[in-house]
């Protein structure tokens, strides 16, 4: 971490910013954080950095932007800092109860939305473990006449979803219920979504400094083999929670695959395969409720 100031009130916003990337640079931090900071912080869009590089920042601004970029050089992410991050093109709340939006996660939305023929239909959708809401959110932004509900066990994590399904619009459609997994629940759902914990225990120590430290432990703790919770979830939709023709879509680690199609195969799903993210690496695991097509 830098002991001395790295941003002066004197400053441009141009100077500042090869200042902050050059610091970060120097120290391991990845040279783009350093334009994510001072947008975010500074509430600037790109063009006013690059029609406006030159004003100068000021105390208040240096001093905000200071403050940010220390926090990242102790190993807090851009995100945290920010309180907030973008997950498919539309903007999401944080808080410490929430992962940070993935872009592989994404992989998630586009297999779920590619299983329902008619993205006008009513579908009705289930988001377990929702966190900040953004799944569920991110579909029903996709499909204008579906409903939702999000269960997770933390009231915080639920108090920003909501927030985050009406800062997006749709909240008239979404509900969140405190639960853990599908107790709470009775209804059949037409897709059942989740993205897991699913970090088998013993890796977390060895885990990057940025998640280990910053995310919260129980929406990566995936049990002793990083597969509790795909059991638990198999388990309640092979008993009923998916309506017939329905699909179950969930995210899995890299090397998950095979296992969780197995959990899934084991329990009475028909396995509706495996989709890839755009590294390459198998990311979604999809099943359906009987070996009907998948309709909405």
């Amino acid at each position: 971490m830098s002991a001395a100031a790295i941003v002066h009130p004197a400053d441009s916003r141009s100077d500042a910013l090869r200042r902050l990337a050059s610091t970060f640079v120097a120290e391991g931090v990845p040279e783009g954080d350093a334009r994510f900071l001072m947008l975010g912080v500074l509430d600037l869009r790109a063009i006013d950095l690059a029609l406006h590089g030159q004003r100068v920042l000021g105390p208040g601004e240096a001093n905000r932007l200071e403050v940010a970029a220390q926090r990242r050089l102790s190993g807090e992410p851009v995100a945290r800092i920010l309180g907030a991050w973008e997950f498919w093109g539309l903007p999401f709340r944080l808080s410490p109860e929430t992962l940070v939006p993935r872009p592989d996660t994404e992989t998630l939305v586009e297999a779920t939305l590619a299983s329902i023929p008619d993205h006008a239909a009513p579908v009705r959708i289930l988001d377990l473990g929702t966190g900040s809401g953004c799944i569920l959110v991110a579909l029903l932004s996709a499909l204008p006449n579906a409903t939702g509900i999000g269960l997770d066990r933390s009231w915080g994590a639920l108090r920003t979803a909501r927030a985050n399904a009406r800062d997006n619009g749709v909240a008239e459609r979404a509900g969140f219920v405190a639960g853990d997994w599908c107790d709470a629940l009775g209804a059949p759902f037409d897709r059942v979504v989740s993205n897991p914990p699913y970090i088998a225990s013993p890796v977390i120590a060895g885990l990057d400094r940025e998640v280990r430290e910053h995310d919260p432990l129980t929406a990566l703790d995936g049990g002793d083999d990083g597969l509790g919770a795909y059991r638990r979830i198999v388990g309640a939709v092979s008993r009923g929670l998916l309506a017939s023709g329905g699909s179950l879509h969930l995210e899995i680690g890299y090397d998950q695959a095979e296992a969780v199609t197995d959990l899934g195969a084991t329990a009475g799903l028909r396995p509706g395969g495996i989709m890839r993210d755009l590294a390459g690496h198998a990311r979604v695991a999809s099943f359906t409720s009987n070996a009907a097509a998948v309709s909405a």
